[in-house]
């Protein structure tokens, strides 16, 4: 028998400790990150589910419209930031260029890596309001394509393999950064865990 899987969701813990991101991020900016801002996705998306099961349980109606677009956009924020976490690296081990699978990847589709580096940047800088920078995976074309999504779930291309975010609510910088989203981005570089990303490229390649 498979083992059963949970019903709820549960914040994941970090990779690393809170002040392992720092100069980069501060151990203020990343408790607060994780444990408030993460934490209520992980606990609003569970109070919709247990909504759900309860009207079902007693045959009551409930507004799936609204319902869902929450439940879209709390799970949206839950897995996004899951992937978020273990796509950094604690500082002096990650940041640099990528290896591997991944940067044959990279120089294939963008040519260099400053290029895929400047596309990303603007992908994050440029996203209206809060949301993500994403690098996917198209698996029919065999593409890596950015993705811009704003809030935690508009503007996804459906199937497509995410890779690697870049997080750009403003919960995500405003501590150490303040409104200066393209700082926080250009020194979020020096922390990405390509390691990981080469990970996942090649576990979505199989």
């Amino acid at each position: 028998m498979p083992e059963e899987r949970p019903r709820f969701y549960v914040l994941p813990s970090l990779p690393y400790s809170y002040n392992a991101l720092e100069p980069y991020i501060s151990e203020q900016q990343l408790t607060i990150h994780h444990q408030k801002h993460h934490q209520a996705y992980v606990t609003a998306a569970n109070q919709i589910l247990e909504r759900l099961d309860k009207a079902r349980k007693e045959n009551a109606d409930i507004d799936m419209r609204a319902t869902l677009k929450a439940l879209s956009f709390n799970i949206g924020g839950h897995l996004l930031h899951s992937l978020y976490w273990s796509n950094m690296a604690p500082a002096g081990k990650g940041g640099g260029k990528p290896g591997g699978v991944l940067a044959d990847r990279i120089e294939k589709e963008f040519g260099s890596f400053e290029r895929f580096k400047k596309e990303l940047s603007d992908t994050a800088i440029g996203t209206e309001a809060s949301g993500w920078a994403a690098l996917t995976l198209c698996r029919q074309t065999d593409r890596l394509i950015p993705m811009q999504i704003e809030k935690h779930n508009t503007n996804v291309y459906p199937m497509f393999r995410i890779l690697f975010v870049i997080d750009v609510f403003e919960h995500a910088y405003y501590i150490d950064y303040k409104n200066n989203r393209g700082e926080y981005v250009e020194k979020f570089w020096n922390i990405v865990n390509w390691d990981e990303v080469d990970k996942r490229l090649q576990q979505a390649l199989k």
